[in-house]
């Protein structure tokens, strides 16, 4: 019988300690602050950043909500960006995303100064990651290795398997855990044998975007098994990349959706914002 990881009480405890952060910065006479900008109204967006501006509100951090509309001009948009990047209050600025047809997410994120880029999106906190250096870290798989750290288990030295590689969850992932020491493999769609491969892993990372893919012959026993995905059935009951309940007795940690990452995202986020506001108030450049 697997041991369940619970992602809602590692992201709260995670939260305690940046709100400890942001009471600790403010005796020093600095608010944390968070942009937000979200365009149109999306309902999946709109419950999103409501989640967001709910965490800041908890942990004492203050938020600025720009919601324009969904005709905005793409220049309109990249003049807030930049006006958010020149103005010192302002310790971290998120885009939701999905963006309109008409604007560029790749302009846009390019556009936000990388030093306020809590996402951890721009092509330089990508590189940042890649070659070891500082920077913010995407908030999904930061939080994916916390889940692993604080449950008691180890990466150094483990066969990792991440099937996936998408710039937000996969390709990050698997360089937090080779950063961990962890032995790294990436599958994807058209990785030969997949069940093969996804066997051999004593962590398995699952990013697939697919329902319910993974099931208990993809899995080694013993294995831990973090389920990235979140998908609403025909019910509207939440579910993730892996068959739970065909999975949950072979595997020996598994995270369940929901419960599991997704709680862990937006407690990274705002861990990185706490350590955006460090950094610009140390005066220590990115």
């Amino acid at each position: 019988m697997a041991q369940i990881i619970d992602g809602k009480a590692i992201a709260a405890r995670i939260r305690e300690e940046v709100k400890a952060g942001v009471e600790e910065l403010r005796r020093q006479g600095k608010t944390v602050t968070l942009a937000v900008i979200q365009v149109g109204e999306d309902p999946a967006s709109c419950v999103y950043v409501r989640n967001k501006e709910k965490a800041c509100r908890e942990l004492s951090i203050h938020s600025l909500i720009y919601r324009p509309s969904e005709s905005i001009p793409e220049g309109e948009l990249l003049a807030l960006v930049e006006e958010l990047n020149g103005r010192t209050d302002v310790d971290g600025i998120l885009v939701q995303l999905p963006l309109p047809a008409h604007i560029s997410e790749k302009k846009v994120l390019m556009a936000i100064d990388p030093s306020k880029d809590v996402d951890g999106f721009h092509p330089y906190n990508a590189g940042a990651l890649a070659c070891g250096e500082p920077g913010f870290v995407p908030c999904t798989p930061a939080g994916i290795i916390q889940l692993l750290k604080r449950s008691g288990i180890s990466i150094s030295g483990k066969e990792c398997v991440v099937i996936g590689r998408s710039n937000i969850v996969g390709k990050p992932v698997a360089q937090l855990l080779l950063r961990e020491n962890g032995t790294v493999t990436i599958a994807h769609s058209k990785t030969e044998n997949l069940k093969e491969v996804a066997s051999r892993a004593e962590i398995l990372v699952a990013a697939t975007g697919k329902a319910e893919m993974i099931t208990r012959e993809y899995v080694r026993p013993g294995a831990a098994v973090i389920d990235v995905g979140i998908h609403r059935d025909e019910h509207n009951r939440l579910r993730g990349d892996v068959n739970f309940a065909d999975v949950f007795d072979v595997a020996g940690a598994i995270t369940p959706v929901p419960g599991g990452v997704g709680p862990m995202t937006i407690a990274m986020l705002m861990q990185n914002c706490l350590e955006g506001a460090r950094r610009s108030f140390s005066e220590k450049p990115l």
